[in-house]
C-alpha cells in the first residue's frame, strides 16, 4: 500500500515550510557593525565603517545612509534607551537593545515608515543569527510605532544623551553649559569651509559667511560636488578649527612648525600667510590623508613624517602650533561615537603625552617663539590644567587680547584663553569646542 493510498481522501501533505533567508540590506548591515563596535568595543564610528562597508560591499549611497542612522542612533542613545526600557521585563543581549536602539531612532528621530523600521529591524536580526528576538523586536518596535512620538514626553532627552561624567565635567565651564551642548548635539552639524585666501568663490553665495570668515553650508552637503573643489580653492574645517592657526598670527618669511598637523586646514591657514611651515604628522593613515590634502590645495608646505615629542628642525622656529592629541570630547556634534568612547580614565595618558610635547616645543623654538597649544577637548584637564603645567615648565603666558576674538568675544576666558563650546553660535548651528592658549618661549 503506498503512501498517496493511505492518505485521507482530498487531504494534502502540509505544506513545508520555506528557509527563506533575509535579503541583504547594506545599510543597516553597517551601522549595526558601526554601533556594535563603539558600544561593546569602544572603536571609532569611522573605522569600524570603513571596513563594515567593504565587508558588506556597500555602495556609497548605502555607506552614507548607515553613517547616518549610527550616528543618530548615538545622538540619542540615552534618550533610546529610556524609551525601550518600559517594554523589556529582561535585559536583552546587548546586539538586541542595539538592534532596537536602530529601529527606535528610524521611527522617532528620522521619521522612517513604521513597517520599514519593524521590518528590516526584524529581518537584521534574521541575518545576524539572532532571530529568536526577531518576535520581541516585532513587538516592541509596533508599540514604538503605535505611540510615537508620545514616548519622549517627561524624559530630559538633553541629560540622558550626554554620559553622566561628562556632564559633571561641563558644569565647570559655565551654568547651563552642558544643556546648551547638549542641545547642539541633537541635529547633524553643518558643514563649515576655509576658502583660500585671496580668492573670490560662488561658496559665498551659496552659504552663510560666519564673524570668522568661514562659509557654512547645510549638514549633508556633498563636498566634492562645490564648485572649487578639484581646484582646491577651499578645505572643510570647523569654524572653531579656524581659531588656533588665526591666533598664531604667522608672518610672511617666518619658520612656524604645525605639530600633529593632520588633516591639515591649519596648516593650510598658516602657509597661505606667507610663512615657511613644516607639517609633523607620525601616524601613517593620518599622513597620507595630510598628503591628499596639500596636493589638493597646492599647499607649500613641507610635510614630515615624525613624533613631536623627538622631532628637531633644522632651524629653529620663530612660531609653533601644537594642536595636541587630546580626547575630542569637543567634536560631538560631527562624531558622536566620542560620548560612547571615551571615558575619564583615558584622560591620564592623554595629559601626559601633551606635556611631553609642550616640553619638547620648546627645543623648537626661538627665544621669545609663539606657541599656540590647542584641543579639541572639553575637559578641565586637557585645557586649563595644561595651560598651568606650561607655566609651570617656563613657558611665558601670552593672553589673547579682546581685540583678537572680537567676533566672538563669549570665547574669551578671564586668563586670555580661548575657550569655545558647541553652544556657541547657537543660533547658527553651533561650534565645536576647543581650548588654545598662547606662550612665548624664555631665553634659554
Amino acid at each position: 500500500m503506498t503512501a498517496e493510498s493511505r492518505r485521507p481522501h482530498g487531504k494534502r501533505p502540509p505544506a513545508r515550510k520555506k528557509n527563506i533567508q533575509p535579503q541583504p540590506d547594506p545599510t543597516r548591515d553597517v551601522a549595526f557593525d558601526i554601533l556594535c563596535g563603539v558600544v561593546e568595543h569602544r572603536r571609532m564610528l569611522e573605522g569600524s565603517l570603513s571596513k563594515s562597508a567593504t565587508q558588506h560591499n556597500a555602495e556609497p549611497r548605502d555607506r552614507a545612509a548607515a553613517h547616518r542612522l549610527a550616528a543618530a542612533t548615538l545622538r540619542h542613545m540615552g534618550t533610546l534607551r529610556a524609551v525601550l526600557e518600559p517594554f523589556l521585563r529582561k535585559e536583552p543581549p546587548e546586539p538586541v537593545r542595539i538592534a532596537l536602539m536602530m529601529g527606535c531612532a528610524q521611527l522617532l528621530f528620522l521619521d522612517a515608515p513604521p513597517h520599514a523600521a519593524v521590518g528590516t529591524t526584524v529581518s537584521l536580526l534574521r541575518r545576524r543569527k539572532l532571530a529568536p528576538f526577531a518576535g520581541l523586536a516585532n513587538a516592541v518596535l509596533r508599540k514604538v510605532a503605535d505611540q510615537g512620538k508620545t514616548l519622549l514626553d517627561g524624559i530630559d532627552q538633553e541629560r540622558q544623551n550626554i554620559p553622566a561624567w561628562l556632564w559633571t565635567a561641563w558644569n565647570k565651564l559655565g551654568k547651563g553649559t552642558p544643556r546648551a551642548i547638549a542641545r547642539e548635539l541633537c541635529d547633524e552639524a553643518p558643514l563649515d569651509l576655509t576658502l583660500r585666501p585671496g580668492i573670490t568663490s560662488p561658496l559665498t553665495e551659496m552659504g552663510v559667511v560666519l564673524p570668522n570668515g568661514s562659509v557654512r553650508l547645510p549638514a549633508g552637503t556633498r563636498v566634492s560636488e562645490l564648485p572649487g573643489y578639484d581646484e582646491g580653492t577651499f578645505w572643510v574645517q570647523d569654524a572653531a578649527a579656524t581659531l588656533p592657526a588665526r591666533l598664531l598670527n604667522a608672518q610672511t618669511g617666518e619658520l612656524v612648525a604645525d605639530l600633529c598637523a593632520a588633516p591639515g586646514g591649519k596648516t593650510a591657514q598658516l602657509a597661505f600667510t606667507g610663512a615657511t611651515v613644516t607639517a609633523v604628522e607620525q601616524n601613517t593613515s593620518r599622513l597620507n590623508r595630510l598628503h591628499e590634502n596639500m596636493e589638493r590645495l597646492a599647499c607649500p608646505a613641507t610635510v614630515i613624517q615624525a613624533d613631536a615629542t623627538t622631532w628637531q628642525p633644522d632651524a629653529l622656529q620663530d612660531a609653533i602650533l601644537l594642536d595636541a592629541p587630546c580626547s575630542a570630547t569637543g567634536t560631538i556634534r560631527r562624531h558622536p561615537d566620542v560620548l560612547w568612547v571615551k571615558r575619564p580614565q583615558d584622560l591620564p595618558a592623554l595629559t601626559r603625552q601633551q606635556d611631553q610635547m609642550l616640553e619638547a616645543a620648546r627645543t623648537m623654538l626661538k627665544p621669545g617663539g609663539r606657541l599656540i597649544y590647542a584641543v579639541c577637548s572639553l575637559q578641565e584637564e586637557e585645557g586649563p590644567a595644561r595651560a598651568r603645567a606650561a607655566v609651570a615648565m617656563g613657558w611665558k603666558p601670552s593672553p589673547f587680547t579682546a581685540e583678537e576674538l572680537s567676533f566672538l568675544p563669549e570665547a574669551l576666558t578671564p586668563e586670555g584663553w580661548l575657550r569655545t563650546h558647541p553652544g556657541l553660535w547657537a543660533d547658527k548651528g553651533g561650534m565645536d569646542g576647543f581650548f588654545a592658549a598662547r606662550f612665548i618661549c624664555p631665553e634659554r
